[in-house]
């Protein structure tokens, strides 16, 4: 039996994966049969665990993802989508955020790109990332509100700090004087250091045009195309109305 104070200096460690396997190991008969490096690995491994899934849902709450349950097991394979297995299982692995490349997920309407988007957001939390979902449009409004504010700069900064920053709907709605700066701006702080994430309805090629602003055009795209993964979904909207009203894309 393990002394109660030793229990209570492990809680204060905050060591609670392993004083849950502990309780574990005290009523478990085959643990007892375990020698002693054994059933420490075991107690290892059970705070490793705890630890990873604590921080795993630390990194999705503060994700704000729209869809939080995306997951890369869950992805609809269908010849139709146009989606690479190798590039996504690829993807799957994170490296692109390691190196701070970009992905560009594009398609119409209903074929899964901000659910394609979530997945992979996700799959970088759990390897460990931080990640935050922003709708476009809201994020360029949320800017301009920070200018009249004075907190622009400080905005700016915590955006930059984030491993994965996934933009939904880019280019989903013409921008207001002064927003392609910031979003100049917002990308640069990320060239090279972080990771971003992009979901359009617009193809790239019309991206430049829909800026508007052919010197900054030129600037955004330089910094969010070079070296970029590109994903072009492709197909019939997968969108289906279930019997609660909601629905899911994939």
């Amino acid at each position: 039996m393990i002394p109660s104070h030793t229990l209570d200096q492990l809680k204060t460690l905050r060591m609670d994966g392993m004083v849950a396997a502990l309780a574990d190991q005290a009523i478990s008969s085959a643990a007892a049969a375990l020698g002693f490096d054994e059933r420490l690995s075991m107690l290892v491994q059970r705070e490793m665990d705890w630890r990873d899934d604590k921080r795993l849902t630390r990194l999705l709450k503060a994700a704000k993802l729209k869809v939080s349950s995306a997951s890369i097991e869950d992805i609809i394979w269908r010849d139709s989508r146009n989606l690479d297995r190798h590039l996504v299982t690829s993807l799957a692995g994170c490296d692109w955020v390691r190196h701070s490349r970009t992905v560009l997920l594009t398609g119409a309407t209903g074929t899964g790109k901000t659910w394609l988007g979530c997945a992979l957001a996700r799959q970088a939390a759990r390897c460990g990332f931080s990640v935050l979902y922003a709708r476009t449009t809201r994020l360029m409004q949320e800017l301009r509100v920070a200018h009249g504010e004075g907190g622009f700069a400080r905005r700016l900064a915590q955006l930059a700090r984030v491993d994965v920053l996934l933009l939904d709907d880019f280019a989903g709605a013409p921008m207001e004087p002064g927003e392609r700066g910031d979003l100049l701006e917002l990308l640069d702080d990320r060239v090279g250091t972080k990771a971003t994430l992009i979901t359009s309805q617009m193809t790239v090629d019309k991206w430049h045009a829909w800026l508007d602003d052919p010197t900054i055009a030129d600037a955004i795209l330089d910094r969010i195309v070079h070296r970029s993964h590109r994903i072009a979904l492709k197909g019939p909207s997968l969108r289906k109305t279930e019997s609660d009203g909601r629905s899911e894309v994939r």
